[in-house]
C-alpha cells in the first residue's frame, strides 16, 4: 500500500502545539503570573489550527522575518526556511500592550470574546507592518490594479477590513496551545486532529484524498465535485470549516445536519470521511487556496478540490486564479496537488450535472448554482429549484429560515450573471 503525503516543511512529520495533561496543567498555573494579552476570535482559530498540528511547520505566530518572507514570496525564512507559506500567521497588539510587555517577555493569551486562556507565548519580537502592502501582496487579484483595489477593498474585502481594523503592531513568538475550546462537545468525533485523519485514512487503506474546502451546506455542483473526486482517487475528505463565519453564513452545527442527511442517502460511506476544523476564512481568494493545500495536506489529503472562485468574495478574484496559482508554485512547494473541476451546474438537456468541458448546450438549458444565490433563495422564502439540493438537504435548511427571529438579507451573488460560458 502506498503511503500518504507527508506533513508540510522539512521535517516531514507534524508538529503539534497543544498540551496535555499535567503539562497543560502545569502551564495554566504559570499563565496565571503573565501579562495578559487579550486576542480576536481569529487569532483564537489560529492557536486552535497550530495547536492541533494543522499549521505546521510553524510554531507559533510569526516572527517579523517569517512574516515579511510570506508577503513578499510566500516563503517563511526564519522557522523553517524556504518553506512555503502564503498567507501570515500573526498576532495583533494595540498601543497599551506594546507598553506593558518587551521582547523576551511570556505573556498569556486570552480570547476577548470568551475570557478563555487560549496559549502561552514566548514574545521573540514586536514591530509596526505595513498593512497597505500586505493587503496588496496578499488580497490583490492578478488582475486588479492597486487604485481599483483600493477603491472597493476598504468596503467590500472582509479580509483587508480585518487588517486594517486590526490594533497597530504585530508580536510574534513560539506558542504552548492551551485550549480547544468546545469544539469536540459541538461536533463530535468530526472534529479531528491531523493525526487521526491520517490514521482514519490508513486504516481503509487509501493513499490519495481530496480534501473539499466548504463553509456552506453542499449543493448539487459540490456533490458533483466531490464525486469527480471519489472517481478518480481512493477517497473524499469533506472538510467543513465551523470557526467564526460572516452575517448571512449558516451556523456549522445547522451545516452539519445537512453534510450528514445527504452522506447518509447520497454517497458511499466507505469513501467518504467528514470533518470540521476551527479556523475563520481571510476570504484571500488563490493564497488562501494554497493555505488549504497546506493545512489539507497535514491532515494526509494529497488533492484538494478546486473549483470555480475558491476563497473568493464578491468579484475581487478571477473565477480560475486560485486553479492558476498552483501552476505557478515552484518544484516541491508542496506535495498536495490540486484536483482543477471547470465550472459545473445541472443541464437540462443533458439531464445531470455537466461542465463547461462536458455539456454541449447553451446556458438558456443550465441552471447554475450559486451557495450565495441558494443561501439568498432561502433566506428570503424564494423557490427553490429542484436542481440546487437534495430534497433533504432543503428540509432542513427551510425549516432554519422559518425559525430565524432575524431574517438576514443575502447581497446578489457575483455570480448569477456571468455568462456561462465566461
Amino acid at each position: 500500500m502506498m503511503a500518504l503525503v507527508n506533513p508540510h516543511g522539512s521535517k516531514k512529520q507534524l508538529m503539534p502545539l497543544l498540551l496535555k495533561g499535567a503539562e497543560r496543567e502545569d502551564e495554566i498555573k504559570r499563565a496565571e503570573k503573565m501579562p495578559r494579552v487579550e486576542i480576536t476570535s481569529k487569532e483564537s482559530g489560529d492557536i486552535l489550527m497550530l495547536g492541533m498540528g494543522a499549521f505546521t511547520p510553524l510554531n507559533g505566530f510569526m516572527v517579523k522575518d517569517d512574516y515579511e518572507g510570506c508577503i513578499e514570496e510566500m516563503k517563511l525564512r526564519k522557522v523553517d526556511p524556504g518553506v512555503m507559506w502564503p498567507l501570515p500567521v500573526t498576532l495583533a497588539i494595540d498601543e497599551d500592550t506594546r507598553k506593558s510587555i518587551k521582547e523576551g517577555q511570556e505573556v498569556a493569551l486570552y480570547d476577548k470574546e470568551t475570557g478563555e486562556l487560549m496559549a502561552t507565548m514566548k514574545v521573540e519580537e514586536i514591530w509596526e507592518p505595513d498593512k497597505r502592502k500586505e493587503c496588496e501582496l496578499c488580497f490583490k487579484g492578478a488582475g486588479a490594479d492597486s487604485e481599483r483595489f483600493w477603491d472597493v477593498a476598504l468596503e467590500d474585502h472582509p479580509g483587508v477590513q480585518q487588517v486594517m481594523n486590526a490594533p497597530k503592531y504585530y508580536a510574534g513568538g513560539p506558542i504552548k496551545a492551551l485550549s480547544e475550546k468546545d469544539f469536540a462537545q459541538k461536533y463530535g468525533e468530526a472534529y479531528m486532529h491531523p493525526s487521526v485523519a491520517r490514521k482514519i485514512f490508513e486504516e481503509r487503506g487509501w493513499s490519495t484524498v481530496a480534501a473539499f474546502q466548504t463553509r456552506n451546506p453542499i449543493h448539487r455542483s459540490h456533490e458533483y465535485l466531490c464525486k469527480i473526486a471519489q472517481e478518480v482517487l481512493d477517497g473524499v475528505f469533506i472538510h467543513a470549516l465551523v470557526g467564526k463565519l460572516k452575517p448571512g453564513d449558516i451556523p456549522g452545527e445547522k451545516r452539519m445536519e445537512c453534510y450528514k442527511v445527504l452522506i447518509d442517502n447520497y454517497f458511499n460511506k466507505e469513501r467518504t470521511v467528514l470533518g470540521v476544523y476551527p479556523l475563520e476564512m481571510r476570504y484571500g481568494g488563490p493564497k488562501e487556496a494554497l493555505l488549504h493545500g497546506i493545512f489539507r495536506q497535514n491532515f494526509g489529503c494529497s488533492h484538494l478540490i478546486i473549483g470555480r472562485d475558491h476563497a473568493g468574495v464578491g468579484d475581487f478574484y478571477g473565477l480560475f486564479e486560485a486553479q492558476e496559482i498552483y501552476d505557478r508554485l515552484w518544484p516541491g512547494a508542496l506535495e498536495l496537488q490540486p484536483l482543477k473541476i471547470d465550472w459545473t451546474f445541472w443541464c437540462y438537456k443533458c439531464g445531470g450535472m455537466a461542465s463547461l468541458k462536458t455539456c454541449p448546450h447553451g446556458k438558456e438549458d443550465r441552471c447554475v448554482v450559486s451557495g450565495t444565490k441558494f443561501r439568498r433563495l432561502m433566506s428570503e422564502g424564494g423557490e427553490v429549484p429542484a436542481e440546487f439540493s437534495r430534497p433533504e438537504v432543503l428540509e432542513i435548511l427551510r425549516d432554519y429560515y422559518a425559525n430565524l427571529t432575524e431574517k438576514v438579507k443575502i447581497k446578489k451573488g457575483a455570480f448569477e450573471d456571468i455568462p456561462a460560458g465566461k
